[in-house]
């Protein structure tokens, strides 16, 4: 990962995209509909990045499927409910760019682009006040990436997968010229640009970055896609870029070990628990799933259970994921509290008090001393128990790149690079500088409101050569 010099190129385009995830994607679509020809190159075989191993939520203000189930909800309260979770660090012109380009930028992509999008209405996930999360009806990523990339194939954008890009050329103003990449068998081109998006993400597959910014997360596992190596970072410090929050990161506190299967949240929020292998509750469950993830391994072994009932197993049903962690067994169903104790390997007596105290706390007879609130959601019943032995986990990291609100990458003096755009995890995120600053969707938000934002600046800059 270098900046080259500049040099003649035998291929060139207007605009170059770095990544095809959901973030280079949509900034592909906004060049495009804004009249810029596009290159985007893919290292992988298939477009997926990141995006494909997530849920696929997006978080949206004032769209029409909100307005549909009546649904309250506009930039100001978006905006509050993101600074008020990540205790005010984000920069708030970040925040409000985002939010609103939130709804029209699934609007655009539901009416240029065939993309199909609901509402998720039945839960909350945590610090979010309305319900504003939006997915692909199969409420998987890898089911958006797939939508998005045949919205790119049908507008006539080129993606050249297996092209990793290494290097780039630029002048000594900052300009980036052009771009180096490497195919599988060790050739390499070089293809020049007249602007360049970078939407490869973060640094979260970069072990060394990783242990100097979070290393808390050194040790692990990493759910991430392991291209995320910081090359958006590297190349913008070399070109004088600033960097914000890098110590920021998502992660999640709830995946299914040794399965590496993601169990949703939901079944957190509407009642489920979380115990250690001393089957007691350690931690307020609904402070978040990203700072979930650091009280999860910090628990003896590294590893907690999910336990809820028959109710929540319904829940979770609705969830491809999860339907495919009960296929590989990931899911224990169990008849008696003997069982479940045997499979925990904590003393009954524990299981059943932690039980108990959760009851009662539903019921107001007892104030939770994690301060959770039980009020509201069901008391688990049981038999049947279900319980999946889960580990905390690094999804992505939320500090990037410096940007204005038109996604151009900033200098150390606050000055624009002349033609380096970024989006998503390339960027700073609205995360504020921690984990616990994570709300729920912030990495698909930002990679969806600025991949559009910065394919259409720099489909702006080209107009302007």
């Amino acid at each position: 990962m270098a900046i080259l010099g500049t040099k003649p190129f035998d291929l060139s385009v207007p605009v170059l995209v770095v990544g095809g995830g959901a973030c280079g994607l949509v900034a592909a679509l906004a060049a495009h509909d804004a009249g810029a020809e596009v290159l985007v190159l893919e290292r992988d075989a298939v477009p997926t990045g990141s995006t494909a191993l997530s849920s696929g939520f997006i978080p949206a203000c004032g769209t029409r499927w909100q307005t549909a189930l009546d649904v309250a909800d506009d930039v100001s309260i978006m905006g509050s409910d993101i600074m008020a979770k990540a205790k005010g660090e984000p920069d708030p012109a970040q925040v409000e760019a985002v939010c609103a380009e939130s709804g029209p930028t699934l609007e655009w992509l539901a009416d240029s682009h065939d993309q199909p999008f609901i509402l998720l209405d039945d839960f909350l996930y945590p610090g979010h006040s309305v319900h504003r999360m939006h997915a692909h009806p199969d409420k998987t990523g890898a089911a958006l990436v797939g939508s998005l990339l045949g919205a790119v194939e049908r507008a006539g954008i080129e993606v050249v997968c297996g092209a990793h890009v290494t290097d780039l050329f630029a002048g000594a103003d900052g300009t980036v010229t052009g771009a180096r990449v490497t195919r599988p068998d060790g050739t390499s081109d070089d293809v020049g640009c007249g602007a360049i998006v970078l939407a490869c993400n973060g640094y979260g597959g970069n072990p060394d970055m990783v242990a100097a910014h979070i290393p808390e997360m050194a040790e692990a596992q990493y759910f991430g896609h392991v291209g995320n190596q910081g090359d958006a970072v590297v190349w913008g410090e070399a070109l004088g870029a600033a960097t914000r929050h890098l110590t920021a990161y998502q992660g999640h506190g709830s995946v299914a070990t040794p399965h590496g299967i993601l169990i949703t949240w939901a079944l957190m929020m509407e009642g489920g628990i979380q115990i250690n292998t001393l089957g007691r509750r350690f931690s307020n469950e609904h402070q978040g799933y990203s700072e979930q993830s650091v009280v999860v391994l910090a628990q003896p072994d590294g590893t907690a259970f999910d336990l809820y009932d028959a109710r929540l197993h319904e829940l979770g049903m609705s969830f491809p994921d999860y339907r495919g962690a009960v296929d590989t067994g990931a899911v224990k169903v169990f008849d008696s509290l003997d069982d479940l104790a045997a499979f925990v390997g904590a003393p009954k007596v524990e299981i059943e008090t932690t039980l108990r105290q959760c009851a009662a706390a539903a019921k107001g007879h007892l104030t939770d001393p994690f301060g959770r609130d039980f009020q509201g959601s069901e008391p688990l019943s049981g038999p049947p128990w279900y319980a999946v032995k889960v580990t905390g986990a690094l999804f992505h990291t939320q500090g990037g790149l410096a940007i204005d609100s038109e996604a151009r990458v900033l200098r150390q003096d606050g000055t624009p690079l002349p033609n380096m755009l970024a989006g998503g995890g390339a960027a700073v995120g609205v995360s504020g500088a921690r984990v616990e600053g994570y709300l729920s969707g912030n990495g698909l938000l930002t990679a969806m409101t600025l991949g559009r934002i910065s394919g259409r600046t720099a489909a702006g800059l080209i107009s302007q050569m």
